[in-house]
């Protein structure tokens, strides 16, 4: 696991300036503390920060193949790459390394671009052809790992998180008004785009080719488009659980110990009873917890924990500890709202003070169901198939009137939010559930200027492309692939990489690999959801290694109390960020944003997603608050170790 950056100057043709390259590396120095290293080629530079992994005297980057005239930089792990090298020796190229970045560089010989279907792992990567002058980045199918790139007069810039583009001084900072549409609309800011117009995320399963004649962005993969048809229900089983521990198996591939989150949910639980039964010594288990119990798990991870026997860790969150959301704004370096950043921060600096790898269950929920979200859109698709929708808006035209951010929570607003979805075909009622701040309210919270240059833009066109894109074999299918393609890749892994780095942790997530995914993603949806609950045939695998009472629990999720503390201890602090005067004013209308937090004080429970999402907004601002100006590489961000 490794921080990557680099510059090409292919418009200029001017020699890279080998102090901005280092100035880009050291920026995110927190990835990879174990050593640096940089090649430059004329007006080619790459730059790395490594944590030692796999071959840990012999795996130092940029790495070259024989003849030095294909190079790469490299973030992350591939898993299959034993098979991989056995394969390369036999075609006759000689590996001077047993790392994993290495066959890359010869696959890439071999077989170009395609070599990255090739790849069964987590990955960021720029791989610089010299004899064809061209630099392909590529990023994995799923978006486990990120990779950042801008372009500027010079040429373009690129890098494992947006500060390496920002701190270059070669690409404008000026913001993109859209992404901070979207980022109201969904809490997330959504790839390719980030805070900035002229800096972007590449999307997972993706590579981009840039020439002096061009550039060209292609998919490499995609989820499958069929459904999975198997004879019996135990076929199912069987193939799944052959999946998972091969799955685990694979990600357990490492020169130093491998520990694991236990967060007393199904998920991370399933990965450590998998470990358990793969490793000779216990399994490190690290697990946060929180003084206010409708929120503690800690008694369940407890639990998982003393009945496969873990060397098991946990600790407690308070309220000041929660003021770390100031540090992982540099480390986010754009608005993140999902401040379940703290506990993921908190458990990764724990399991820091024992192991470099973790493996977690994130992805679980995505593939097989398990939100209690999905359910609900069963239900109200089963009610759209039986009434048509011009019923459905003359009987539920009183609920048309309904707006997102007047959902409190109560089972009475979860149904008048379930009503008007009615009101909407399948794919806007989806959407509506999926967003956060709608039209009304984003007139509310931005200033009469920054609506203004929003014009007509619409956010939710973003996800409604996305979910077009998806094939339609079941009735979530293609809800599916939406949130598999944007919640996931940009709230769930992007959260997990950046708190996991801060600390030079690496987290592997084996309920990610693309074999689980794309089976997962191909399942009738009986297989995931039945009797109005998720993850059925992920429980009915794991039942006999689980105790039933520990698959029956209710979900909790990976929540925290903020928005108590933001009431509490937290109020005066809270209000510092969101009254201060900084590079998020001009775009907030003061009076909204006064009127939103005074009803959030009292209780009004409607306001905590929004509040969140200012909160993320103007902590932040100072990191991604620069002018449009290009010059020279700016002061880098100073982050903790």
């Amino acid at each position: 696991m490794c921080g990557i950056a680099g510059i090409w100057n292919y418009k200029t043709r001017q020699p890279v300036d080998r102090q901005r390259l280092e100035t880009i590396t050291q920026a995110i120095a927190h990835r990879g503390p174990d050593g640096s290293g940089f090649y430059t080629d004329a007006d080619l530079g790459l730059g790395h920060r490594r944590l030692s992994i796999i071959d840990l005297g012999g795996g130092h980057q940029p790495m070259c193949n024989e003849d030095s005239t294909v190079w790469i930089t490299f973030n992350g792990e591939i898993y299959n790459y034993p098979e991989l090298r056995e394969q390369l020796l036999k075609r006759g190229h000689v590996l001077r390394t047993h790392c994993d970045t290495e066959a890359i560089v010869h696959l890439y010989e071999d077989y170009g671009e395609d070599c990255f279907r090739l790849l069964r792992g987590m990955f960021a990567l720029g791989i610089w052809d010299h004899k064809n002058q061209r630099l392909v980045l590529a990023r994995d199918r799923i978006g486990i790992k990120p990779l950042f790139y801008g372009e500027g007069t010079s040429g373009l810039v690129f890098g494992s998180e947006l500060k390496c583009v920002r701190e270059s001084g070669l690409v404008s900072t000026e913001i993109d008004a859209t992404a901070i549409a979207d980022l109201f609309t969904f809490n997330f800011i959504a790839s390719p785009k980030t805070i900035y117009k002229d800096a972007r995320s590449l999307e997972p399963g993706h590579y981009i080719r840039f020439s002096r004649e061009g550039i060209q962005k292609q998919a490499y993969w995609d989820l499958p488009d069929k459904e999975l048809q198997l004879p019996t229900e135990q076929d199912y089983e069987k193939r799944l659980e052959e999946i998972l521990h091969d799955a685990v198996r694979s990600h357990l591939l490492s020169d130093v110990p491998v520990g694991a989150f236990l967060s007393g949910g199904i998920d991370s639980s399933i990965v450590v009873a998998l470990m358990s039964g793969m490793t000779s010594e216990p399994v490190m288990t690290c697990s946060i917890g929180f003084e206010e119990q409708e929120f503690n798990e800690l008694s369940r991870a407890r639990a998982i924990a003393n009945l496969f026997h873990t060397n098991h860790h946990e600790r407690t969150i308070t309220p000041e500890p929660a003021k770390v959301l100031r540090e992982l704004a540099g480390y986010y370096d754009e608005p993140f709202p999902d401040h379940s950043s703290i506990p993921t921060y908190a458990v990764s600096q724990l399991a820091r003070e024992r192991v470099k790898v973790v493996l977690s269950g994130d992805g679980g929920d995505e593939n097989f169901a398990g939100y209690g979200h999905y359910a609900r859109q069963v239900a109200l698709a089963r009610c759209r198939h039986t009434v048509p929708l011009r019923v459905r808006r003359a009987v539920l035209f009183p609920f048309r009137k309904w707006s997102p951010e007047k959902q409190s929570g109560s089972f009475g607003s979860r149904m008048h939010s379930n009503l008007y979805q009615l009101t909407q075909t399948t794919r806007e009622g989806y959407i509506t559930a999926r967003t956060f701040v709608d039209a009304s309210m984003r007139e509310k919270l931005f200033s009469r200027d920054f609506q203004n240059e929003l014009g007509n833009y619409d956010p939710r066109d973003v996800l409604r492309q996305i979910y077009d894109r998806g094939p339609a074999f079941h009735p979530l299918s293609q809800a599916f692939y939406m949130d598999l393609k944007t919640w996931l890749v940009d709230d769930i892994l992007t959260k997990v990489d950046r708190a996991s780095m801060a600390n030079s942790l690496e987290v592997r997530v084996p309920l990610l690999d693309h074999q689980v995914v794309e089976f997962a993603y191909s399942l009738p949806l009986g297989m995931k959801l039945r009797q109005g609950k998720g993850k059925y045939l992920l429980r009915q695998v794991m039942k006999k290694q689980l105790p039933a009472g520990h698959l029956d629990l209710p979900k909790k999720g990976f929540r925290i109390p903020l928005h108590q503390w933001m009431r509490g201890k937290l109020k005066a602090w809270a209000e510092e960020f969101i009254f201060a005067d900084s590079a998020a004013t001009p775009f907030l209308n003061r009076a909204g944003v006064a009127e939103i937090w005074n009803s959030f004080q009292r209780g009004e429970v409607q306001w905590e997603f929004v509040v969140s999402i200012l909160l993320a907004f103007t902590m932040s601002a100072p990191v991604w608050g620069h002018s449009g100006e290009v010059g020279s590489p700016r002061d880098v961000v100073q982050l903790k170790s």
